[in-house]
């Protein structure tokens, strides 16, 4: 994943500090007396989910910059599934990002920015906290919930990891989310909301406590868990015809079948049917649904209104707290599936609806699950902060979307928790100049439970090497993703490499071209290298509650929010009404 950062210091006590992993572009206007132009960065964490950050310059307020030691006003942006190569400025000329564009070249661009996971809920986790999704049981060892599947489940992050939301909060920072969490919601009621931003330092969210799914669409081709609700209903289909097997030889009176068999097996089929469309035939009811804090504000959502929906809160909360210090995590819905795109972007883009939702993406503004390669965890990143942080400068240096709590932590003046291990490390010795490697020798990179890769960052020769242990079988076999899926699996149905794959990333970075064994002379010890650090990093993970097993990630009815009474659902709070900040 790639970040920026950017921070503009105005009078007023108004001062403002951004990340982002993709560039920014410029938001829309909001005329309050005051001309508030916002420019909206993009941090991409590949799950494939991007991680942006939203930077804010403000006109009209005829103030002189702040200096560096103040605290910040901080806007983070996030989005699902926008990849490196999707935004022009990191290269791609066939999709308009002019918005995002200008931010990169205001701000210092990121090339070797990575997330830690390829799946959103884990990478997401990843963000929040500092450190490996392994570490705080947010990493599945099966490949059907590599995400939380469901909102009435009792998965969720864990009320013992610490997020940059309630690090800023200790620092006096008033902190809000807008948009997607994906987290977890609830525990043991549907009421106890163990798992939401509240509890996890965030003092307002309004938006999505799942995510958008194809599910949340009427008409929608279903996406969650598709090809197991095949096998239920075709399952459905022969249980059913148990029944009327029996029913025939006793009305030919070919066969005296007890009645009793008849009807318990028709029962049993029914039963059956019952208890698994009671949760996957109303996904669009139980999973897609907007909150305002605790309140369920409409249920199910209105998919069609949710981007205009997500859009005036930030700017209200900036216009209502800008005097400071906040911090705003901004999550886009964009660029997942269903793509959902307003009019006016639809057929504007060279690459069909993606190509539309990323450009409607970038006016907001202003290949999912491929474990341990490039193509699943490297996402743009751009960082901006004028007067602090070098215009144009580009770092080629390994950094990760872990990195985002540290630096967050130490320009906001905060303490890091010294109980636990911290993966991420500091950006702003690197992004300021005063260093010139990353903190990072290793990055281990994780598909669920299961390590695949590992990378290290020879400092002595700025060489990054790339080893694979296991790697996924993409779908159809030569594509260079799992497309007959939709997610890659992490074990099973993938290939274990003894020797190791080796790869130079930093010459190499399509991993195209892996090392021989037998003729190249670093091989071996690079090897070597790696899985000493390799046993040195297993050494410091602890056991930590699976949050994605099956009980946990299981639907529960007596989990499922609800606005109503279960299982009669259903409100519209909303309607036409803007939402409040």
């Amino acid at each position: 994943m790639h970040v920026i950062f950017f921070c503009s210091h105005l009078k007023h006590d108004f001062e403002t500090f951004c990340f982002l992993s993709e560039p920014p572009r410029v938001g829309p206007r909001v005329e309050t007396g005051e001309k508030y132009h916002f420019f909206l960065s993009c941090v991409t964490f590949r799950n494939r989910c991007l991680w942006m950050s939203l930077c804010c310059w403000f006109g009209g307020l005829h103030g002189t910059f702040v200096t560096r030691s103040a605290r910040p006003n901080i806007v983070l942006l996030m989005a699902d599934d926008l990849g490196l190569g999707d935004l022009s400025c990191y290269g791609n000329n066939t999709l308009s990002t002019p918005n995002i564009d200008r931010l990169a070249s205001e701000g210092v661009r990121l090339t070797q920015h990575l997330a830690a996971a390829s799946a959103c809920s884990p990478s997401r986790a990843a963000f929040l906290t500092g450190r490996y999704p392994v570490r705080s049981g947010m990493a599945s060892a099966g490949d059907r919930n590599r995400a939380l599947p469901w909102l009435g489940a009792s998965a969720g992050l864990p009320s013992n990891e610490t997020t940059f939301a309630e690090l800023l909060q200790r620092c006096g920072y008033r902190t809000g989310l807008v948009g997607q969490w994906h987290l977890g919601l609830s525990c043991v009621s549907r009421d106890d909301h163990c798992h939401h931003p509240r509890n996890h330092g965030f003092d307002h969210f309004y938006g999505l406590p799942f995510g958008l799914l194809s599910d949340c669409q009427a008409s929608g081709t279903p996406e969650l868990h598709r090809g197991l609700r095949v096998r239920l209903w075709v399952s459905t289909a022969a249980l059913g015809l148990v029944p009327v097997l029996l029913l025939v030889p006793r009305l030919a009176r070919w066969l005296a079948v007890p009645w009793k068999v008849i009807v318990g097996s028709a029962l049993l089929a029914a039963l059956f049917f019952a208890g698994w469309y009671s949760s996957y035939g109303f996904v669009r009811r139980w999973n897609c649904i907007l909150m305002r804090d605790h309140e369920i504000v409409q249920q199910p959502l209105r998919e069609e209104r949710v981007a205009s929906l997500m859009l005036l809160p930030p700017l209200l909360w900036v216009v209502k707290y800008k005097r400071g210090p906040f911090l705003l995590l901004l999550s886009f819905l964009h660029v997942h599936t269903p793509l959902t795109t307003r009019d006016k972007f639809v057929g504007r883009s060279k690459h069909g609806r993606y190509g539309d939702n990323v450009e409607e993406m970038d006016w907001m503004v202003g290949g999912e699950g491929m474990g341990g390669w490039e193509g699943g965890i490297r996402v743009p990143g751009i960082f901006r902060w004028p007067n602090v942080l070098e215009a144009g400068r580009v770092i080629d240096e390994p950094t990760s979307l872990m990195d985002i709590y540290p630096t967050l932590s130490h320009v906001a003046g905060g303490v890091l928790p010294q109980d636990r291990a911290i993966d991420g490390r500091n950006l702003m010795p690197l992004l300021e100049g005063r260093a010139r490697h990353s903190d990072h020798d290793f990055l281990f990179h994780y598909c669920g439970v299961y390590l695949h890769a590992v990378r290290w960052h020879q400092r002595d020769c700025a060489t990054v090497w790339k080893l694979h242990y296991v790697t996924p079988k993409f779908s159809p076999e030569g594509a260079g993703a799992c497309y007959d899926s939709g997610l890659c699996s992490c074990s099973g149905d993938v290939t274990h490499h003894d020797p190791p794959l080796l790869f130079d990333v930093s010459r190499d970075p399509s991993e195209s071209r892996p090392l021989d064994p037998d003729h190249e002379a670093l091989f071996h010890p690079v090897v070597k290298k790696i899985e000493a650090a390799l046993r040195e990093h297993r050494g410091t993970l602890a056991p930590a509650p699976p949050q994605l097993s099956l009980w946990h990630t299981v639907w529960k009815p007596w989990l499922q929010p609800c606005c109503g009474t279960f299982p009669f659902c259903g409100c519209d709070k909303e309607g036409d009404v803007p939402p409040r900040a």
